[in-house]
């Protein structure tokens, strides 16, 4: 087991290298750069400008400075906001992203599976119906629509939660709610999903067929054998679904004005902001990268084949 996680942490190197050298590139190919406005500026100006920052370097040496930078940990300035540099605005951001993000994942997680696993129980029945329905509408409906219509809902007509704020900002903790149901939304449709299907191929399996012709509680049967094995997809779905509910609350964070990473990632794209760009995308890569290796060793753990 140990030599299997040395070998996936050691493949996440040349991942997020690639992941680097590609958004490097990337983002100074396209057309444009941080210093074009409305009003071009005196050459010698921009000349200087580009000597601070290094923008006058040959693009092979631009790309060694950052990269050198990267692994110290030092995300580089800001092209836009001067007054801090990419680490500041990122880590200042993303504990507000990560809080909204976890809450989100961890209501999905547990109504999903659990409507997923009552929808295979009762299947066919109302509650298979009316879960899966859900689910469905959970997957159709985008994340824009979700939210103002909770927010008309919940805020606007009942009066129960603020229509907006993050409790960063002293707007009280029930800020979080509506945000997180939101985001948590299509999630859970998924992991109800996929807990249905896989829950039902498990318990129409041999030892389950054996368990019950030994004649052991259903209950028992569901919480002690089905549960493992109809838990490998969800597991494995775990990895991409965090780093992508962390990504996907750019929406729900400009719908309620939840002060996260979001924000800069948007602004940065518009600003041409090289460094804040990349820097958002290394963060997002990292996160990505990092929940697959956990989802890697938990897949492994359920599973000991799979680390052979």
């Amino acid at each position: 087991m140990t030599k299997y996680i040395i070998k996936r942490l050691l493949g996440m190197i040349p991942t997020l290298l690639v992941i680097i050298t590609l958004s490097f590139f990337i983002v100074r190919v396209a057309p444009g750069g941080p210093f074009d406005g409305e009003r071009a500026l005196p050459e010698e100006v921009l000349a200087n400008i580009e000597a601070k920052y290094h923008l006058d370097e040959p693009v092979l040496q631009q790309y060694g400075r950052y990269l050198f930078d990267v692994v110290r940990g030092d995300l580089g300035p800001s092209y836009k906001y001067v007054d801090n540099d990419v680490n500041y605005y990122i880590f200042t951001s993303l504990p507000n992203s990560a809080v909204l993000g976890v809450i989100a994942i961890l209501i999905a997680l547990i109504f999903g599976i659990l409507f997923g696993i009552l929808a295979a129980i009762y299947q066919n029945s109302w509650i298979d119906y009316v879960t899966m329905g859900l689910a469905v509408l959970g997957i159709s409906i985008p994340l824009f629509v979700i939210g103002p219509l909770l927010q008309l809902v919940f805020a606007m007509k009942l009066h129960w939660l603020p229509i907006s704020g993050w409790y960063s900002t002293g707007e009280g903790y029930s800020t979080i709610i509506l945000p997180s149901i939101s985001l948590s939304f299509a999630y859970f449709a998924t992991i109800a999903r996929l807990t249905r299907s896989s829950m039902l191929e498990t318990l129409r399996s041999d030892y389950i067929r054996t368990a019950k012709a030994k004649g052991m509680k259903n209950s028992t049967i569901i919480a002690k054998h089905a549960m493992k094995g109809a838990m490998l997809p969800i597991v494995s779905y775990l990895g991409p679904a965090f780093a992508g509910i962390i990504t996907g609350s750019i929406v729900i964070e400009q719908v309620f004005r939840v002060p996260g990473i979001g924000k800069f990632f948007v602004q940065s794209s518009f600003n041409r902001d090289y460094t804040l760009i990349i820097g958002v995308v290394i963060v997002f890569s990292v996160i990505l990268v990092f929940m697959n290796f956990l989802v890697d060793i938990l897949y492994a753990l359920l599973d000991p084949r799979i680390a052979y």
